[in-house]
């Protein structure tokens, strides 16, 4: 059984600017614990410290029993809108054009990583010139693969190939993994870790992507593995399930700091308020003390001006204030964060939405739906049945085929949320620039746009330098400046941290407009008035209730 053990950790930004001072914990054998924070508190720097793609400038990192890892982005997957020197202290991204096979093998362990890598290497050269040298070469090339037992890799890898994506190994191993959802990358690589020989598995998002019955499949993978799990996630329902110990980092004026709360998620904000409480609490009682020394010291230079008897008392009061002064206040709690999102809307027509036979090419049968004003609809079903596509038809995209009929109601203007943040017109420009140019606001009123939302600090960082977090809530604001009327939401909390997603709850219960939103979040979802769900059949129907489990459903019904 492996744990990780973290000491006095110490990180420096390039600018200088301190990330962690003495970050110190310690995930024990077999134990699962979640690691939460702030978009942008250093999560995932924290992570990548410990899987060693990143040096720290002090302290140490201890782990025993192998350690496997799951990058934030995996694959192919939400690779959009990165630094091209992101992963420089890491592995090489994969290419565009990697295959299943290529991921399987970014996942093993570094010696059967490098044996497949040589097996490649020799098949093309035999591909390039087919001579009695490069034959030899590959001879021995599958000689050294068997040696480190690849072959008993390709039999793990055919049972997860089958589970992901129900085909055998000796089938998916060249597909293309652009011809994957993020969901069935994301799944092949989790099959593979927990199929593994690490003992310590270190999970960066490792739900993200996934649709309800996958994170249901992840949830009983967690709770069942032997392994010693450390996950990042922002999925509630995912943290209450399984997390055994939540290990916090927070933001504060000296960089992050980590606090860990020895239970679950459901005891853990009332114990975050309460750690808070006892920080105002230490406060207060040290400025009452700082008061009253003060005050002693203003008494006693008065009585020592009359009376040469008090003198002594005097410098003693002086010794005892400047010792307590010196020893400076009690530690200063880490910044809260404070989020408002003010997302308008507007009066619309009664129908917001009317779709008459309607029929993505390819994806569903049609269906008819009304949609009213002032609703709330949750869009449901597995990954690919659809559920994007529609949203983009709705916000006027063009390209996408379709058969039957959709209207927009009386001044209804829809507001687009993309799952991917792929937004390739927004790359190189600051989040300062692009609040001012297109909103048409004065730099005063962009920083406090941009204060509600905590991107203040991130006036001049770049869109691409961003993370995940921070990109969805920049568009969620840009939402909020355009005056739509009615939202059109494609997984808002995929990468939204713990208060962003409350304070996105906060700001749709006072819209005033009509809410379309596409979702395998189950907390989130029960916020939502009636559901649309996309079946695996190709059928779409309404439900008064959420429906994760379509299959089973459809059978039902």
């Amino acid at each position: 059984m492996g744990h990780v053990e973290i000491s006095h950790l110490e990180y420096y930004l390039p600018d200088g600017r301190v990330l962690f001072d003495d970050a110190s914990f310690r995930v024990g054998e077999g134990a699962a614990v979640a690691l939460v924070g702030a978009n942008g508190a250093g999560k995932t720097t924290l992570l990548r410290m410990i899987a060693g793609d990143l040096q720290p400038h002090g302290g140490s990192v201890t782990i025993s029993g192998g350690l496997g890892v799951m990058r934030q982005f995996v694959g192919t997957t939400g690779r959009e809108g990165r630094q091209p020197d992101e992963d420089r202290h890491g592995p090489a991204p994969l290419p565009a054009d990697a295959s299943v096979r290529d991921l399987l093998v970014s996942v093993a362990p570094e010696r059967i990583a490098k044996a497949a890598r040589a097996v490649d290497a020799a098949e093309l050269a035999m591909i390039a010139q087919d001579d009695e040298k490069t034959q030899m070469a590959y001879a021995q090339a599958l000689s050294d693969w068997a040696d480190v037992g690849g072959y008993d890799y390709e039999t793990d890898w055919d049972v997860c190939t089958m589970a992901a994506l129900g085909v055998p190994f000796d089938k998916a191993q060249w597909r293309g993994l652009n011809t994957l959802s993020g969901g069935e990358q994301k799944r092949l690589v989790l099959e593979a870790l927990l199929r593994g020989p690490e003992e310590v598995l270190l999970l960066d998002e490792p739900d993200n992507y996934l649709d309800v019955p996958g994170k249901r499949w992840l949830e009983e993978a967690i709770k069942a593995t032997p392994k010693t799990v450390l996950f990042i996630s922002h999925d509630r329902e995912l943290l209450s399930r399984t997390a055994e110990k939540i290990i916090s980092v927070e933001s504060g004026a000296a960089g992050s700091s980590v606090w860990v709360h020895g239970g679950g998620f459901d005891s853990f904000h009332e114990a975050r308020k309460a750690r808070f409480e006892r920080f105002e609490e230490l406060r207060r009682r040290w400025d009452e003390e700082h008061a009253k020394l003060k005050k002693l010291v203003v008494t006693l230079r008065q009585a020592a001006s009359i009376s040469h008897d008090m003198a002594s008392r005097y410098a003693a009061a002086q010794t005892r204030l400047k010792r307590f002064e010196d020893a400076g206040p009690p530690e200063a709690p880490p910044r809260e964060q404070t989020i408002t999102m003010r997302l308008k809307g507007g009066r619309t027509g009664v129908r917001a939405f009317t779709m008459e036979r309607l029929e993505l090419t390819g994806l569903m049968r049609p269906f008819d739906l009304e949609v009213f004003y002032g609703e709330r609809i949750g869009v449901l079903g597995a990954n690919g049945a659809g559920k994007s596509h529609l949203l983009r038809l709705l916000a006027g995209d063009t390209t996408v085929a379709h058969t039957g009929s959709w209207k927009l109601g009386a001044r209804v203007v829809p507001g687009h949320f993309r799952q991917t943040h792929a937004h390739p017109e927004l790359l190189g420009r600051t989040v300062r620039s692009i609040i001012e140019e297109e909103h048409a606001l004065s730099r005063g009123a962009a920083m406090g746009a941009l204060r509600r939302y905590e991107l203040d600090r991130q006036e001049e960082q770049k869109f691409e330098s961003l993370s995940g977090g921070q990109q969805a809530r920049l568009m969620i604001l840009k939402l909020e400046l355009s005056g739509v009327t009615a939202l059109l939401l494609d997984e808002p909390t995929d990468n939204l941290d713990l208060e962003s997603a409350e304070a996105l709850q906060a700001g749709l219960e006072a819209f005033d407009g009509t809410v379309m939103c596409v979702t395998h979040d189950r907390w989130f979802a029960r916020t939502f008035d009636r559901f649309l769900v996309f079946g695996a059949d190709g059928q779409v129907y309404e439900s008064s209730e959420p429906v994760w489990d379509v299959t089973r459903v459809e059978r039902d019904r």
